[in-house]
């Protein structure tokens, strides 16, 4: 998208923001349990419409912002009875562009539809895992899905993974690819925006001292001395460390690997 048409001057709408706290990486007892996180500065989440639940109502595109909680473009839509809400910003969406939710919408970048109405070989986004629940798959920038079979009452859709996973054909997609896919190229360019971010310093852990880490410690540069581990002692490579719990395969047709 070109940065053109990106929002530069005017805020965001007050009505569709909340403040988003700062947790610094601190669990509900108040201790770390993600490190390397905090001093971020103050945000607003913008509340996105990812249920598209306003149907057969056209919509019109006003203005497309950046959103700081998210590496995608948000678009802001005003509906015919004037209400206002955001969405992602569907590459190729421009501003005055007007876009609908429906059962029979048509297929246009930005219409939201069942995945039952979807032709196949069809890129969508902010996918729904259930009916009415509001999209979960692909929403991040550059992300795709692509619906490829219907069969035995279910969509086949594959995934940016590769992965092929069967969706209920009444769950809502959005056409299109999720915009801003030049967001990888972008140069953070210093520490101390890295840390108006919310991201803290990483420190190796031959560069600490063997009480922090236990590979610190030795005179001059030094190994690790061992096979790797954590800060808390358990070996970094090869050992499994989820708990095995018993994952249900039935909508996978094909995974990822």
């Amino acid at each position: 998208m070109a940065n053109k048409e990106l929002n530069k001057r005017v805020g965001p709408i007050k009505k569709l923001t909340v403040i988003l706290k700062k947790h610094s990486g601190r669990d509900s007892s108040g201790t770390i349990s993600v490190r390397h996180q905090g001093r971020r500065q103050k945000r607003y989440y913008r509340q996105v419409d990812f249920k598209r639940d306003k149907r057969d109502i056209e919509a019109e595109v006003i203005r497309i912002e950046k959103d700081p909680n998210r590496n995608a473009h948000i678009a802001l839509v005003k509906y015919k009875d004037g209400e206002l809400r955001y969405i992602i910003h569907p590459e190729g969406l421009k501003i005055g562009d007007k876009i609908v939710a429906s059962n029979n919408a048509d297929i246009k970048v930005g219409n939201a539809m069942p995945l039952s109405k979807i032709p196949l070989g069809m890129i969508i986004h902010n996918v729904e895992l259930y009916p009415g629940k509001g999209g979960q798959i692909a929403r991040g920038a550059g992300t795709t899905a692509v619906v490829v079979a219907k069969e035995g009452g279910y969509v086949d859709v594959k995934l940016q993974s590769g992965a092929i996973r069967k969706f209920f054909p009444d769950c809502y997609a959005t056409i299109g690819r999720v915009g801003n896919i030049e967001f990888k190229d972008e140069i953070i360019g210093n520490a101390g925006r890295k840390i108006l971010m919310g991201i803290r310093p990483t420190v190796r852990g031959t560069a600490q001292d063997p009480r922090s880490h236990p590979h610190g410690g030795g005179e001059g540069r030094s190994g690790e001395g061992m096979h790797p581990k954590t800060p808390w002692g358990k070996p970094a490579r090869g050992n499994r460390t989820r708990n095995k719990r018993k994952w249900s395969n039935k909508f996978i047709v094909r995974r990822r690997k």
